[in-house]
């Protein structure tokens, strides 16, 4: 397989004031600046896309006939993976819940919280061969709900805890113990059913365990679910989730982009954009969505999250997809949609980087044509209703097994 991109992602960047350069990097508001700099670019004819605005109108409207079709009343739920961990029509959180329920509302929550962050970090991209046969219901899943259910089952069973008094939760033993063994047996890993990237999940789930023992200060119990005590009571706003998110759980990551010794995670170097700091490119994808995955179970349980809309859409194959395939986005060589390429290539920083911005301005183009605001419609709506779905829809329309337009190789921690 020749990969275009494929170079060394682990670089030191110089900063005179590296504290500062981080703190900003490490925010949506960066991801959504670096995205609008490359949509200027590419406006101005700079990057590997043509750009095709005058499509926006008909995307829109695709988007909202796709969102009409999911929820006809369209009281649209955020973007969350609790949507996954239901497919089927399955309320498979309730089920943890009323395993639980004789200890509490606030351990249903923890185990929740610990249930959501596993499953999150385990939903890269799957690849269109593998598939999932519930056991309880012999129903076949397959990509994002398929990796949901499995990683489900594996929790409910325990597959996560060190304690096995308590299994229904996610803690320091438990993931520094997953073996790639046991992802294999609890997802149905087999030749004939493979996975992408099952020892890079296998790996982030260990640097998980890892990470938390480092920091008995926030994990004095050793689980996942003792970020709450970060979080604190009462309001929260979104990005305070992420910065916790990004700040505890950032050396998991692969190395791809180290600054003063910090690594950076779903961060890439774009040097069309400058030198130095001026060159990176934030996405913080699965934080991201962890970060709205884990805004459910923190209104469930009785907290208000503010400005969710100050979070960014997310910079994955599905809405990616979506751009390339209704011509809002158009590849100025064909030929590289038949090439594999490294998540660090100018190519897909560039069509992470698109997708993130133009899922901004779609955003506004369909609350224009519903006659709504923000307030009414959220990104976070929009990418459930949405964006995701019709970029699932319309990707398997074009290409078996719905495979994105573009190649690209995944070691399970980016897409």
């Amino acid at each position: 397989m020749t990969v275009v991109g494929d170079s060394a992602d682990a670089l030191a960047v110089e900063a005179a004031d590296a504290a500062a350069v981080i703190d900003r990097i490490l925010t949506p508001a960066a991801v959504r600046a670096a995205a609008h700099a490359i949509l200027a670019r590419a406006a101005a004819g700079d990057t590997h896309f043509q750009l095709h605005l005058d499509r926006l109108d008909d995307v829109a409207d695709y988007t909202i006939a796709v969102t009409r079709a999911n929820y006809p009343d369209f009281d649209v739920p955020y973007h969350a993976r609790h949507r996954h961990l239901r497919a089927g029509g399955i309320d498979r959180p309730a089920k943890l819940a009323a395993r639980l329920c004789g200890a509490g509302a606030d351990e249903i929550v923890r185990a929740t919280i610990d249930l959501v962050v596993i499953s999150v970090l385990l939903d890269a991209g799957a690849g269109g061969e593998w598939t999932y046969v519930e056991p309880s219901t012999q129903k076949r899943y397959v990509r994002s709900e398929g990796l949901a259910v499995a990683s489900f089952d594996m929790f409910m069973a325990g597959a996560f805890s060190g304690e096995q008094s308590a299994p229904l939760r996610g803690d320091v033993a438990g993931l520094c113990g997953i073996t790639v063994a046991d992802l294999e047996r609890g997802f149905q890993v087999s030749p004939d059913n493979p996975l992408t990237g099952l020892a890079g999940r296998v790996h982030l789930l260990n640097r998980l365990g890892h990470s938390m023992a480092r920091q008995p200060e926030v994990f004095p119990s050793g689980r996942i679910a003792d970020l709450l005590g970060e979080l604190g009571g009462g309001e929260l706003r979104a990005t305070r989730i992420l910065d916790v998110v990004l700040k505890r759980f950032g050396t998991i990551w692969p190395e791809r982009v180290m600054l003063d010794g910090r690594n950076l995670g779903d961060v890439w170097i774009y040097p069309p954009l400058g030198d130095g700091p001026s060159s990176l490119v934030p996405f913080h994808k699965l934080s991201q969505w962890l970060t709205y995955s884990l805004i459910v179970p923190l209104v469930e349980s009785g907290r208000v999250v503010q400005g969710i809309d100050e979070l960014t859409g997310l910079a994955e194959y599905r809405n990616g997809g979506l751009m390339l395939d209704t011509g809002l986005l158009e590849l100025r060589d064909a030929a590289l949609a038949h090439q594999w390429h490294s998540p660090g290539s100018e190519l897909i920083v560039e069509w992470r980087a698109l997708t993130v911005a133009l899922l901004d301005l779609l955003a506004e183009r369909v609350r224009q044509r519903l006659g709504v605001d923000s307030s009414q419609l959220p990104l976070a709506a929009i990418l459930e209703g949405g964006t995701w779905h019709a970029g699932r829809n319309i990707a398997a329309q074009r290409r078996p097994n719905g495979e994105p337009p573009l190649r690209v190789v995944s070691d399970g921690t980016v897409f």
